[in-house]
């Protein structure tokens, strides 16, 4: 399952309606793109530290996903779609999408936006 930066947050925050989501998925895979935009989130946070010794130790359960060439044909792809159908998403959304489509896993989101790239599954919570 690729996390979204909402499913990092929520993970991160012990929230207990996202842990039967993760403990039943066969691989948690959190894209560098939501990497960065947790790291922005918890900068602006009074307990920065505490969040960054959680994802260093969370992150041992999950797979890091880094933007590759394939990743960025399918994100390519992605923009180019949702522009024609007059549907965009968030930039950094698409490269997630992207990754999910790459490792052909769903995304673990509360964004219904995703659900404009029909080739790939949300899940919410």
């Amino acid at each position: 399952m690729i996390l979204d930066t909402n499913a990092l947050s929520a993970w991160a925050e012990g929230s207990a309606a996202i842990r039967p989501l993760l403990s039943s998925a066969e691989k948690l895979v959190v894209p560098s793109v939501v990497l960065g935009e947790f790291d922005f989130g918890i900068r602006q946070s009074r307990h920065y530290r505490r969040y960054v010794e959680w994802l260093e130790k969370s992150l041992r359960n999950a797979e890091v996903a880094v933007v590759d060439q394939e990743t960025a044909g399918l994100y390519g792809e992605i923009r180019l779609k949702l522009k024609k159908a007059g549907t965009p998403i968030p930039v950094n959304d698409a490269w997630i999408a992207a990754s999910a489509m790459q490792f052909n896993l769903p995304i673990l989101s509360r964004d219904a936006h995703f659900d404009s790239v029909t080739e790939v599954d949300r899940v919410a919570w």
